[in-house]
Formats: C-alpha cells, sequence, structure tokens
C-alpha cells in the first residue's frame, strides 16, 4: 500500500503554492518531519501524507500522534453582545452553554444550509471562538455582524491548533501541564503553560478518540512547541501523521465540502438532525428548518459500506449513485477501514434507498460496485471512547 500510495503521488501534477497560501507556526517542522504532500484547507497548507495511512491509522488507536491543524482558522466574537450575536449564527441551543465548554456548531444560512461546522469554544465571558472547516465563513460571520445593529466585535487571533490525539494523549499531555489535564471533560477547554509558552488546550479532535488540539497564542513559537511536544510522547511512540480519514468516516465525522455544502442542512446528514434543537431564540435559517423537520428530506447522507478488493487511495472525484441507468446521488468519501475490514464510506442517496442495509449500484473509478447502506457512525456510535474518563484510561 505505501508503493501505490506513492506511485500516486509521484504521478500528480505539481502545483505551486504562493505566498498567498499561508503556512502554520508548525510547517517547517512538519517538512523536517517528513511531510511529502500538502493540501490546501482554508487556504492555508495542510500536511497531507507522512507514512502509509494503515500504519498511522495504528499509531493512532495504539499509541499517540501529532496533525498540524493550524488550518482550523479560529474566529473570534466579542463584545458586549458576543452571546447574542452567537446565538443567531446556529441551530444549537447555547443557552446553557459554560464558559470553557466548546460544542459542535451548525453555522445556518438563511434557508437552513450548512455554512459551516466548526468547533466551538466558550473561552471567555461575552467572548467565542469558531474553529472554522474549510470555508470562509469568518466573512459571513463579519457580514451578519455589519448588519446585525449589535455591539460585536468579529476577528481572527492568534490561535493555531495541534492536534495531540490516541490511547496515550493524556499521558502525553501530563508531561506538559501536569496532572491537571485529567481534569479536562470531553468538549471542554482551558489555559496552560507548555513551558513557558501559553496555550488554550481543549478535548476535542477529528479522530473521535482520546485526544487534545493545543492552541498555538504565539506563532512565533511553533519549532518549541512541537519539540516541547515530541520530547513528551517519545517515550509513547508519538510520531507525525495526516488525516486519518479511515478514523474519521468509521466515526461519522464529516468533511466539510465534500460530504456537505451550503446546499445540505442537519437535516440531511445522518447524525446531525439532533443538532437543530428546539429553543425559544431566533436563529438564522430557524424557519426553514422548522418547515423541513415538520415536512421531512428527500435525500439523505448516509453510510456505505463493501467488501472486496481493499480501496488503496482516496477518490479522485465523486462517485455517481445510479438507479435504472440514472444518475440518483454520489458517493463523497471511501476509504479502506484497517478494523472492520471493509471499505466504508459515505454517500448522498434518495430517501427511499436510505434506510440501513439497502443495495445500491455505484459507478467507481475502479469499475461498477454494489454497495450496502450503512449506520453511521460505523464505530463507537456514542462516543464512549473520546468522552470516557482521562483517569479510567
Amino acid at each position: 500500500m505505501v508503493n501505490e500510495r506513492q506511485e500516486m503521488l509521484e504521478q500528480s501534477a505539481t502545483i505551486y503554492f504562493g505566498p498567498w497560501y499561508r503556512r502554520s507556526p508548525f510547517f517547517d517542522a512538519t517538512r523536517r518531519a517528513g511531510c511529502t504532500a500538502y493540501d490546501v484547507y482554508n487556504h492555508m497548507l495542510l500536511p497531507a501524507y507522512f507514512d502509509d495511512p494503515v500504519t498511522e491509522y495504528w499509531a493512532l488507536l495504539n499509541d499517540v500522534t501529532v496533525w498540524d491543524v493550524g488550518v482550523e482558522r479560529t474566529v473570534e466574537i466579542s463584545g458586549k453582545d458576543a452571546d447574542r450575536f452567537i446565538d443567531t449564527l446556529t441551530c444549537r441551543d447555547l443557552t446553557t452553554c459554560a464558559v470553557k465548554q466548546g460544542k459542535y456548531m451548525i453555522v445556518t444560512a438563511p434557508d437552513g444550509g450548512i455554512v459551516n461546522d466548526p468547533v466551538l469554544l466558550h473561552v471567555g465571558e461575552n467572548r467565542w471562538w469558531m474553529q472554522l472547516a474549510d470555508s470562509d465563513a469568518g466573512l459571513y460571520a463579519l457580514g451578519v455582524a455589519a448588519l446585525s445593529n449589535l455591539d460585536v466585535e468579529v476577528s481572527y487571533p492568534h490561535a493555531y491548533p495541534m492536534q495531540v490525539q490516541g490511547a496515550k494523549a493524556a499521558k502525553t499531555l501530563e508531561k506538559l501541564v501536569g496532572a491537571a489535564v485529567y481534569d479536562l471533560k470531553y468538549y471542554w477547554c482551558d489555559w496552560f503553560d507548555i513551558e513557558d509558552i501559553p496555550v488554550l488546550i481543549s478535548r476535542t479532535g477529528w479522530t473521535a478518540v482520546q485526544g487534545f488540539e493545543i492552541n498555538l497564542l504565539d506563532p512565533g513559537r511553533g519549532d518549541d512547541m512541537w519539540n516541547a511536544v515530541f520530547e513528551a510522547g517519545e517515550q509513547f511512540g508519538i510520531r507525525p501523521v495526516a488525516p486519518v480519514e479511515a478514523r474519521r468516516i468509521e466515526a461519522g465525522i464529516m468533511n466539510y465540502n465534500s460530504d456537505m455544502t451550503h446546499e445540505d442542512t442537519p437535516l440531511h446528514i445522518t447524525g446531525l438532525e439532533h443538532l437543530v434543537e428546539d429553543q425559544p431564540q431566533d436563529y438564522i435559517g430557524k424557519a426553514p428548518l422548522e418547515a423541513l423537520k415538520a415536512k421531512g428530506v428527500d435525500r439523505k447522507l448516509v453510510g456505505v459500506e463493501w467488501s472486496g478488493d481493499e480501496l488503496k487511495a482516496e477518490l479522485s472525484w465523486f462517485w455517481p449513485v445510479v438507479r435504472d441507468g440514472r444518475e440518483v446521488g454520489r458517493v463523497t468519501d471511501a476509504v479502506w477501514s484497517p478494523r472492520l475490514e471493509k471499505n466504508i464510506g459515505y454517500a448522498w442517496v434518495p430517501i427511499e434507498l436510505a434506510a440501513p442495509g439497502t443495495t445500491v449500484d455505484v459507478e467507481s473509478e475502479h469499475g461498477p460496485l454494489t454497495v450496502t447502506t450503512a449506520a453511521i457512525p460505523f464505530v463507537d456510535a456514542r462516543k464512549e471512547v473520546p468522552a470516557a474518563s482521562l483517569r479510567e484510561a
């Protein structure tokens, strides 16, 4: 698999990344650590390939890994009316979200579509951070703020996340900030110092395993923080990784712009329906979402799975889902799951094909396939692994 993946990279066209594509404070460290391919995400360079994805998958599950996710552009909402303003941006009810608590957030458009799905952190009184998926949702927030007549400021603070994820992530963090890390609950955050480097650590991540995101607040200290984390994790087999797609899809985590866009609502996405929460306050897209909730959707993003030859690389394009010779949907992502020993992915299908266990035909780049729809997440549907007490880990 390593050779086939490397061959694909070598055959790819060379793309020039100009200075307008920003680099995270950890970029130089990722180059020294052996990253050989980068993707563009939020106008920044995202490490995309270090080693065999299967090797990285098992390192994530069994040991501890580091992933430079400085591309998760942080947007800060602050000011006297920040709490009221953040309520208007999302279908989630944030009235009980305490300071230092986080939420998985859906930013909604006027028609109820998904503008972005950031991790939201309530970092202080009247102060919120949205850590964005790949989109210009910060500009959207600026536009909404300009027309809101609220006392609110939208800004881009210096906050650059590094994900430290895996079974031994807490032990690694303990060596950096002490036993206090064990008191950090799932989707909560707090302020720490790593040596003399100020950081915000949240118990979040894109893997649904035990893990943290360390937000570097001083972009001039990227190398220092990278070195400190790797020194702390050395005895636990720490290694740098790229996105572990197999674990993401197993966990039912969506990728904005491929699995979902502004043309989709949370009600169309299996596993996100509950995020359209009943609440007294108004928000952008509330009426269309309530109407759609009552009516029901005509299409759905679902899981798909099939056996046979394992996929060796990510999809080059969306695969059409066909019915009676007509395209009725598309496979958006697919990957080989080393743990489940089958191919898994996501697909958009008409609602009548959405029930788990339904067979559908797909025109893949490797030839015709018959796949079966499946419930998502594929593994740990209750998120027991990432949410478990760290003191019991």
